[in-house]
């Protein structure tokens, strides 16, 4: 495997030599120098990554003590535990552009859930997690319990309830991986999400009595403060983003909340930071801003190493992953 991670970085490495190759490079690099100088990375993934399985590559991060942390969507979250049980009646739609609404409403009627080019289906990857996932709640409901929405998802892993529905290899699912590390998730805004909305309907319909069983939105930044404390007494943490919204804002955030509102003025900035990001440019957009905005915010130093590739996260993150991963 590392024999292949070495051709994928030399072909980079003479192919790639300006505009966003060039920052694909100067990215990876600077990822490489950070962490094999001690720095631990935490990864901000927005999007469908999941959906995208960036898991091919994010987990192989993960186990190689690539990758220290995540900060993802709940959508990201569920999804690649959707592709793990669901992946063999995924429908994929290469002419999407082309689909008319009648089409879509037809996607529809089949229970087929699109992103971009890709359907997810309802009934054996939403339906199959949510009966896993409801019997964990209920049982922490009645027991007084709770949990963070990631740590339901790893107890339902550890447990191996859902692995006779495996459909890919498991060395592939990013969750897994992180599962067996025990890796620190955080899922800001995790409401915003299929399974969010799941649990919701059963808070209303009185099946879930403690609205509080699954932890949310503060009690993850509450988390964060204390891993970001922890971790930077012992060393430089870096951030490397893929996409924007609230996955990148929320942990990013965490320093200036503990510099100017917890008055912690000792607490050092990010050391590294790169985004990985199709926005361009524009009027307030989170996404599209340049990392120099973030200095004036105290999330980045002058200093800290700045990287920022304008392109298809499905593209560039797995090259910088592979390129991170080389020998």
């Amino acid at each position: 495997m590392s024999h292949d991670y070495n051709a994928v970085k030399a072909f980079i490495r003479h192919h790639y030599r300006h505009f966003n190759a060039a920052a694909l490079i100067d990215a990876a690099e600077g990822y490489r120098t950070f962490t094999e100088g001690g720095g631990r990375m935490l990864l901000a993934m927005a999007g469908a990554m999941s959906t995208a399985e960036l898991g091919l590559s994010l987990a192989e991060m993960i186990r190689q003590d690539k990758i220290h942390a995540i900060s993802c969507t709940g959508a990201n979250l569920e999804e690649d535990v959707y592709n793990l049980v669901a992946h063999d009646h995924y429908v994929r739609i290469p002419n999407y552009r082309d689909l008319t609404p009648e089409d879509e409403h037809e996607l529809l009627a089949r229970h087929l859930n699109r992103v971009t080019d890709t359907c997810i289906p309802e009934e054996e990857a939403i339906r199959r997690i949510e009966h896993a996932i409801l019997d964990e709640w209920t049982q922490a409901d009645r027991r007084g319990e709770r949990y963070f929405p990631h740590e339901f998802l790893y107890r339902i892993l550890r447990s191996g309830k859902l692995a006779h529905h495996y459909q890919i290899d498991p060395k592939d699912s990013w969750l897994l991986a992180a599962a067996e590390k025990n890796l620190p998730i955080f899922v800001p805004g995790w409401e915003d999400s299929t399974s969010g909305n799941i649990y919701a309907s059963h808070c209303i319909s009185g099946m879930i009595r403690n609205v509080h069983t699954v932890r949310t939105g503060i009690e993850y930044m509450m988390a964060l403060t204390e891993w970001y404390t922890q971790q930077s007494t012992q060393q430089p943490l870096g951030f490397f983003q893929i996409g924007g919204g609230i996955a990148g804002d929320f942990p990013i955030c965490v320093v200036p909340m503990l510099r100017q509102d917890l008055e912690r003025d000792e607490t050092p900035l990010w050391r590294y930071f790169c985004q990985i990001s199709d926005s361009t440019t524009s009027y307030g957009s989170y996404s599209g801003a340049v990392p120099n905005e973030k200095i004036t915010w105290e999330k980045l130093a002058i200093d800290t190493p700045k990287y920022i590739v304008e392109s298809d996260a499905t593209i560039v993150a797995p090259l910088i992953f592979a390129y991170v991963l080389a020998d």
